[in-house]
């Protein structure tokens, strides 16, 4: 099992942002996900996928448009929106599941 398979089936809830260095609304959920993961500190696992490097992911998880979020806890997806999100609403949402 490698590392993301390891950290979305553990305890701690995960935010996965799905991307792609091309994306123009990508770049600017970048610094939301910085702020998100600054403030929840240890309390989650914040993780970005670029879906052009890993394309099984993005199939697997249905990963129609970018950016897309997904937060995970022990294999499961607890909640999942598309595009400009922003930060307090991340937060909000991940705090709901520590």
């Amino acid at each position: 099992m490698n590392k993301f398979e390891q950290h979305i089936q553990g305890n701690k809830p995960v935010l996965v942002d799905f991307y792609a260095d091309w994306c123009g609304p990508c770049k600017m959920m970048a610094p939301s996900i910085v702020d998100v993961k600054q403030k929840i500190g240890e309390r989650a696992i914040v993780l970005k996928m670029d879906i052009d490097k890993n394309p099984a992911y993005a199939s697997r998880y249905n990963i129609q448009s970018i950016p897309t979020l997904i937060i995970f806890r022990k294999g499961e997806i607890l909640w999942r929106q598309m595009g400009v999100v922003p930060a307090a609403t991340i937060l909000k949402q991940l705090e709901s599941f520590c």
